[in-house]
């Protein structure tokens, strides 16, 4: 019987059914209950932000995060086009008009020359989207945020534990969301979190994220807001993943040098560090040097039990975002070469002996 490796598995064997037994015992399972705040605090510790905001879902954290910065209607933000859907949609909820640019062969990160070509007068912010788990070049983008007074907002769903020159992903811009979908490198099943190191943002977000609810006066709202907020439950799972989280940042990155190790020679690429960073590798990424070997690639691996993932279609080839259209030629072949592999903590060295074996023997044969 061939063996079924799964793209991606949480690891759930420390303190998550304690921790939720906990919340079932006490009845507090909605979205007030000791946890949240733990679950925050812990957090924001883990990368170093001054303020950690939970909320329900990585694609509202976004969304909060444009809100408390004031974007809207007649508003332009930068983001790369090689992206997951919700960072781009996150931007058109607010009203504001996503202008994409182009990608970097070498990082596969939003290319900041690109960037400083798009800033025109409507432009409020950048969104840097941090791809699977590589950092944007966050001293580039800074410099053109700062030099043209807007903002900067950094998209870390995918890089839990990634670094640039030292300091943790979501220190950088005035704000940043975070993902705990049952994909990410910790988990909360659904999930996310705003991050800053401004009390005024912050301040907002817990407004916004409450249904507008004012501090001190009982359902009188003064603005309109949003219910965003996380259950108890998931922030008590949420604990118990940070608790493990520098083992499993450690094994996901002792699985893409294993897969390195393994794969050389082979006519592929992978997405490895490039400068002084750390990639916290969310997903061991290959490029196969002929985008037809892709889906035929893809496909063997599935007939021999080993799931894998395609790159994101970049999102102005997508039918709602067409009006944007322009050329972006890099974006658009990276997306059309990459594979995403097994890279979960749970993997085991036979798990990854036999799906480099199997890759080994496709591109032998």
């Amino acid at each position: 019987m061939k063996k079924k490796i799964p793209v991606y598995a949480p690891s759930l064997t420390g303190n998550e059914k304690k921790y939720v037994n906990e919340c079932l015992e006490s009845t507090w399972i909605s979205s007030k209950g000791g946890f949240i705040s733990k679950f925050e605090k812990g957090f924001g510790g883990f990368i170093g932000s001054g303020y950690a905001a939970s909320v329900a879902n990585g694609t509202v954290a976004l969304h909060l995060a444009l809100v408390v910065l004031g974007i809207g209607a007649g508003d332009e933000v930068i983001i790369p086009t090689f992206t997951y859907i919700a960072s781009v949609n996150a931007i058109t909820y607010t009203g504001a008009k996503p202008v994409f640019v182009d990608s970097l062969h070498s990082t596969l990160q939003m290319d900041t020359d690109d960037v400083a070509k798009k800033i025109t007068k409507k432009t409020r912010a950048i969104l840097a989207v941090h791809l699977y788990g590589h950092p944007c070049d966050m001293g580039a983008l800074k410099n053109l945020a700062q030099k043209h007074a807007i903002y900067l907002v950094e998209d870390c769903a995918e890089a839990i534990g990634a670094e640039y020159n030292g300091k943790h992903v979501g220190n950088f811009g005035d704000i940043a969301a975070f993902s705990f979908f049952g994909n990410k490198t910790i988990t909360t099943g659904e999930g996310g979190m705003v991050t800053t190191n401004d009390q005024t943002l912050y301040d907002r977000a817990v407004h916004y994220k409450g249904q507008g609810l004012a501090k001190d006066r009982f359902y009188w709202h003064d603005v309109i807001g949003y219910n965003y907020r996380m259950t108890n439950i998931c922030a008590a799972i949420g604990l118990a993943q940070l608790e493990q989280i520098d083992l499993f940042i450690k094994r996901k990155v002792e699985i893409a040098m294993y897969y390195a190790q393994r794969l050389k020679g082979l006519p592929i690429k992978l997405h490895e560090a490039v400068g002084k960073i750390k990639h916290a590798y969310w997903m061991c990424s290959i490029l196969v040097d002929e985008a037809p070997q892709r889906d035929v690639l893809m496909k063997f691996l599935d007939s021999q039990g080993i799931e894998t993932r395609p790159f994101f279609y970049p999102v102005h080839t997508m039918p709602m975002y067409l009006a944007n259209a322009a050329s972006y030629p890099v974006a658009e072949d990276i997306s059309q070469r990459g594979v995403n592999l097994p890279s979960f903590p749970g993997l085991t060295n036979e798990d990854l002996d036999y799906i480099c074996d199997q890759i080994k023997f496709f591109f032998a044969n």
